[in-house]
């Protein structure tokens, strides 16, 4: 009988060790699957904008139907040759063996063009069709070096239109799995040491953070294959930085969890079963709002938005699971030594005697002195000066940018862009086309010729040796000597293809009138033509990137609301949640207007930035709330309402502000990748989650939290706290000694709390807030 009581405890003791062994091990798999799978994003991402249109946009169908005109998915480059003086013959036939030469080259499909002299002679351009199923970086890398090499003395080369700038794009996400990731990891890993003066625990952490971040690649990775999602460059480099950034806030929570357990609890398997307890609402319900949120951007007309709300929310899942088995198993493992030098003792005595409150002189003891005496000053002085910043939200120029200023520093593909305007047609190699009836042809050509956004038009003819014939006013105009019969124009199921070349590059603001007023004039004769082309799917990514910002900025609102009214069993506390997250969003969009216009001098901003900005500020902006409001609502069942205001703010002042500066900084790591779009969204968002995290989750909820009292949580009725004689002399006490005058003598034994923290009826009313004075429960 002995012997069956004492085995009972060893098999309960073996499971405490096998789990959590097993628990590591299966990461450990899981991390080595998908860690190899970091080289291989190529292979299933897409960075071209027509995949992301959606089927019913006419550049996307008009897209669909090139292939068919051309049998061929070429990406055309346009090579430009700059000379200071009049090209002469020697030097043009020199260009033109350079340019013949390209023929059978890797990475070209299809024939080359003659090299064609500008009229002012001090230029001349060619277009070379890139193999799109390739890798167009070392395409055009190669066709860069094969052209500077043949150059004659006094000539310099420049690759641009779709395949240049392409490259450019390609070589700018290039450092995402190296550079970015490296410089998002030293940054967290510097601030996990200052923040815990250990070696052992960032080391634990960050391996949370990257096991979670390899499994959800590899998830990624495999659905992306199967084409369930799409992959771009923009969205793995949102996607690493955020299940890196999320996994480090939720391993900041449980550690502090954790750590209070240890001082608490001997044995550490109990701890661990606390810590958890402890945690997992909280990060749960973090967790649960950014995925929600997230989520919502699956309504989005656009799939690189659609896309990245899944697989955004992929990488937020397994940031959850690791930080709630994987990081509770090391810490299990390591024991108080994960500590080291700083291990925390067993002392349930001296817990008791701080009453929750481990430091009673500390910085966020004087933060909530400051809220308990003067609350409606608090609120409504942050709130005043949030508004102002948020008045410069008006001067952000979200209205687009160029597709030559996409990528931030030297790009040969935009100095040639420049070139190829200053003499040629700026829209050389990348023409509006224009998908007509057979019978309309001539009527067609003649609405694109009477526009001067149309600098010339040409049909898709197989029997012209350049593949297209020019169109005039008067028809077809036929290639060769004279005589020569006008080729018959390529027909495919009835309908012909025409190339009106621009007379604006085609990623300016005139090319996108130009092709808008194309399509209404095409409209009204013409109601089945079809336009596309690089302006085309720029003006309708950004009419559908406008449509996608009014609708989903309002139902991710609605969507965190429910959420937190869920959680908080609230529904005032969640409205003014929301409403102070939103004024914090406006405000860092206000300060990074006047960043973006005055200090950094950006071109101006793509219209998803604000709703990325928005969903990614309101969506892990509310964690901070969801952590602070959590733990208050918990201190008030015991305390009372502002009591319990106080205790929370002061308990997580330290680990949210941590878990807000590794936010920042992974975020800020994104502005590594010279895109300008992630720049902005680097700024926006660190900016705000550090407004969130020193401003309002600080001070503004605080103090209007406090002022309004137990009223935050109507409609539903807080259980009251017990406040005892013993409790009230307390509290009278500290306010006296405080105020410079006695106002209560408390008994020896009564356990002094913070400052302010232990707050009866008559200290509400005398805290000047004048809103709902009773008891604070």
């Amino acid at each position: 009988m002995v012997s069956t009581e004492s085995a009972a405890p060893k098999r309960l003791h073996g499971l405490r060790t096998l789990l959590p062994a097993a628990i590591i091990l299966v990461w450990l798999v899981g991390a080595a699957i998908g860690g190899p799978f970091f080289g291989r994003v190529s292979e299933v991402s897409k960075n071209d904008q027509t995949a992301y249109l959606p089927e019913s946009a006419e550049a996307t169908q008009a897209q669909e139907l090139l292939g068919e005109f051309n049998d061929s998915e070429a990406i055309p480059a346009v090579v430009v040759f700059v000379a200071e003086t009049e090209l002469t013959d020697q030097q043009l036939a020199a260009i033109q063996d350079d340019v013949s030469s390209l023929a059978g080259m890797a990475g070209v499909d299809g024939d080359v063009s003659p090299a064609i002299p500008s009229k002012d002679g001090f230029a001349a351009q060619a277009f070379v069709p890139i193999d799109s199923s390739g890798d167009i970086g070392d395409a055009v890398a190669a066709l860069e070096s094969a052209l500077a090499a043949g150059a004659p003395a006094g000539v310099d080369v420049y690759v641009t239109g779709p395949a240049g700038f392409s490259a450019d794009l390609v070589e700018a996400f290039s450092g995402i799995d190296g550079l970015l990731l490296g410089v998002a990891l030293a940054a967290v890993f510097v601030i996990l040491v200052l923040v815990y003066r250990s070696l052992l625990l960032p080391v634990a952490v960050l391996a949370t953070s990257m096991f979670a971040l390899c499994v959800a690649l590899l998830t990624v990775w495999w659905l992306a294959k199967a084409e369930i999602v799409l992959l771009s460059g923009q969205t793995q480099g949102v996607l690493f930085i955020l299940v890196i950034g999320a996994a480090t806030d939720y391993s900041l929570l449980y550690v502090s969890r954790y750590r209070e357990e240890l001082r608490m609890t001997r044995d550490k398997w109990h701890a661990t079963r606390a810590a958890l307890r402890g945690s997992l609402e909280p990060i749960a319900a973090s967790g649960g709002t950014v995925i929600a949120g997230l989520l919502c951007l699956l309504l989005s007309d656009l799939k690189s938005n659609s896309t990245l709300g899944p697989v955004a929310s992929i990488g937020i899942v397994f940031a959850m699971l690791s930080a709630l088995t994987l990081l509770p198993a090391i810490l299990f493992a390591f024991g108080r030594a994960g500590f080291w030098p700083r291990r925390p003792k067993y002392e349930p005595e001296v817990v008791e005697a701080e009453a929750g409150i481990p430091n009673r002189r500390g910085f966020w003891v004087a933060v909530a002195r400051l809220v308990q005496r003067h609350p409606r000053l608090v609120w409504m002085i942050t709130t005043g000066v949030l508004l102002v910043g948020a008045l410069g939200a008006t001067q952000l120029n979200a209205v687009g940018v160029a597709q030559s200023e996409l990528v931030l520093g030297e790009s040969q593909a935009r100095d040639g862009q420049q070139y190829l305007g200053e003499h040629f047609p700026e829209g050389s190699g990348s023409p509006a086309y224009v998908v007509v009836a057979e019978a309309e042809l001539e009527d067609a050509a003649a609405i694109m010729l009477a526009n001067d956004g149309i600098d010339s038009v040409t049909v898709t003819a197989a029997d012209s040796p350049s593949g297209t014939a020019p169109v005039t006013a008067d028809g077809i105009q036929p290639m060769g000597p004279p005589g020569t019969p006008a080729p018959a124009p390529t027909v495919v199921d009835g309908d012909v293809l025409l190339q009106g070349t621009l007379t604006h590059a085609p990623d300016s603001d005139a090319a996108g009138d130009t092709v808008r007023e194309l399509r209404s004039d095409l409209e009204q004769a013409h109601p089945d033509a079809l336009v596309g082309g690089v302006t085309a799917t720029a003006i309708d990514t950004k009419d559908a990137s406008i449509h996608d910002g009014n609708l989903i900025i309002p139902i991710v609102l609605v969507v965190i609301m429910l959420i937190l009214m869920l959680l908080l069993r609230s529904v005032l506390a969640p409205v003014l949640l929301i409403l102070t997250t939103v004024l914090s969003f406006g405000t860092a969009m206000g300060v990074a207007a006047l960043a973006f216009n005055t200090v950094f001098d950006f071109p101006g901003a793509d219209p998803a930035v604000p709703l990325y900005g928005f969903v990614f500020l309101v969506a892990l902006g509310i964690d901070y709330n969801i952590f602070l409001m959590t733990r208050v609502r918990e201190e008030s069942l015991a305390h009372g309402t502002r009591q319990g205001v106080l205790r929370g703010l002061t308990i997580t002042g330290g680990v949210i502000t941590s878990a807000g500066l590794v936010l920042a900084a992974t975020f800020a790591a994104l502005s590594v990748i010279p895109i300008l779009f992630l720049v902005q969204i680097a700024f926006i968002v660190a900016f705000g989650v550090l407004l969130d995290t020193f401003v309002v989750r600080t001070l503004l909820v605080p103090a209007l939290a406090y002022d309004i009292g137990k009223a935050i949580w109507w409609p539903s009725n807080l259980p009251r706290a017990t406040v005892d004689g013993n409790d009230r002399q307390t509290a009278g006490r500290i306010l006296a000694e405080e105020q410079g005058h006695s106002r209560a003598t408390p008994p020896k034994h009564a356990a002094e709390p913070v400052a302010g923290a232990e707050v009866s009826s008559a200290s509400e009313t005398s805290s000047g807030s004048g809103v709902n004075s009773g008891s604070g429960a």
